[in-house]
């Protein structure tokens, strides 16, 4: 385990350390022989910023437009991203560009809706976390554009909200954090922890703090393997068992059932809320709407493992080609115009994808305190695909909502099952599904 973690932070320095930029476009399809003058059509971006679209989006379309002046680009910004075009995907209507939405589809999958782009050894030259990412290529195919790299899971907080509550540390254990969550509660006015019930993928999140328990790399390789990963003890049970107790302790909000995400980043950042469960992706835009946006800092989930407190760090949204488009060679354009041009990573305050970018401060702070930086290790030889097809066959769905409210409904007292009585079940499914797929 040791080595890998070196691995990891081998991978994670070189954001900070490589000197040279690679400028030139990568080989074969990663980019195109027509000359940027002649690339014209219009193309239509889905995007999940639907706080950006107006604002900064119109920036970014301005700067592209300038280097190609016949390329007509329209933004389409949706709210319950994954799940409007997951549906959207069953058609060939799903934008020209996207963000690209993964498991489903598997990797397996990703040449049914989207063009490749080029070789994992290609895109490795120019981008950092290729080689590593589950969700960007597949047998060597790259799909889609890496843009920027967040730690996977965490909790932004509100840095006053938890000094107006006497918190004068951050908790690293289950314990503590409930401990500071009651403090928060019983000495300020803020909610606690928000949750965003209503939104569903924002339960999600949770999910990405499934190395932070574990400690390891390699842990998902070793779950494939293992008849009960939802026992206690084992990262899935503990991280959730969080999510159950917060709930239960009645330390979130009061009125679950109607919550707004878009007015939750803004009571965040006016210090009305404590916590929130998100990936660092977040920060940038909750800092950019707060009048002191030092105040919003980002923690590593409550937990230790032997004696040392982990995070995964992953890329976020990728830009992917609808392989449906009419105007492949504009969409093309616009994907690599923001992968390599635009600063979006930078503005976001989160980690550069491409090659030789800076480090965020917020998140070097982050690395400050003695968080343990790991990045997922890919699947063994032969073993591509398994967990994917393990969280399908089993219906639990790793970064899928029901289970998730599932767990929060019980902890409500909506159902009369217990927590332990949801990670039996989910055992007892994996069980069944490695059995159904022959998995030793």
């Amino acid at each position: 385990m040791k080595r890998k973690l070196s691995h990891g932070f081998r991978i994670l320095l070189g954001i900070l350390g490589i000197l040279g930029l690679v400028l030139g476009s990568c080989t074969g399809k990663t980019g195109s022989s027509t000359k940027e003058g002649e690339i014209a059509g219009k193309i239509v971006v889905l995007t999940h910023r639907t706080d950006w679209v107006n604002t900064k989006f119109q920036d970014y379309k301005k700067a592209f437009t300038a280097k190609y002046p016949k390329v007509e680009v329209e933004f389409e910004a949706i709210t319950d991203y994954e799940g409007t075009v997951r549906t959207r995907m069953s058609t060939k209507e799903y934008g020209d560009v996207l963000c690209m939405v993964t498991v489903p589809p598997t990797p397996q999958e990703f040449a049914n809706f989207y063009e490749p782009l080029g070789t994992v050894e290609e895109f490795s030259k120019i981008f950092d976390f290729v080689d590593t990412s589950t969700t960007i290529s597949y047998n060597g195919i790259v799909y889609g554009y890496p843009i920027n790299a967040n730690v996977a899971g965490g909790l932004v907080y509100n840095k006053q909200v938890f000094k107006d509550a006497g918190i004068e540390k951050l908790p690293t254990t289950p314990e503590e954090f409930y401990e500071a969550l009651a403090k928060i509660k019983a000495k300020t006015s803020a909610v606690p922890l928000y949750l965003n019930y209503p939104a569903q993928w924002t339960l999600v999140q949770w999910e990405g703090g499934r190395l932070s328990f574990a400690g390891d790399p390699d842990y998902l390789n070793k779950m494939i393997h293992d008849d009960a990963p939802f026992s206690p003890g084992k990262p899935h049970y503990e991280l959730y068992k969080i999510m159950y107790e917060v709930v239960k302790r009645g330390l979130c909000e009061k009125d679950i059932l109607t919550s707004d995400w878009e007015l939750s980043k803004q009571l965040m950042a006016d210090g009305k809320i404590g916590v929130m469960a998100l990936g660092s992706w977040a920060l940038g835009q909750i800092r950019a709407l707060s009048k002191t946006p030092e105040n919003i800092g980002y923690m590593p989930y409550p937990v230790t493992v032997n004696g040392k407190v982990y995070a995964e760090v992953g890329l976020d949204y990728n830009l992917a080609i609808n392989k449906n488009s009419k105007n492949k060679e504009a969409a093309k354009a616009w994907a690599k115009w923001f992968a390599t041009e635009s600063g979006y990573a930078q503005d976001c305050e989160s980690i550069p994808a491409l090659k030789g970018g800076q480090f965020p401060a917020v998140l070097t702070a982050f690395k400050d305190l003695g968080v343990q930086f790991i990045i997922g290790a890919p699947a063994k030889p032969g073993e591509e695909g398994l967990l994917d097809k393990l969280d399908k066959e089993s219906e639990i769905g790793f970064w899928q909502a029901p289970q998730k409210i599932r767990i929060v409904d019980a902890a409500m007292g909506t159902t009369k099952e217990s927590f332990d009585d949801i990670m039996n079940d989910w055992n007892k499914r994996w069980a069944r599904a490695r059995q159904t797929l022959g998995i030793k």
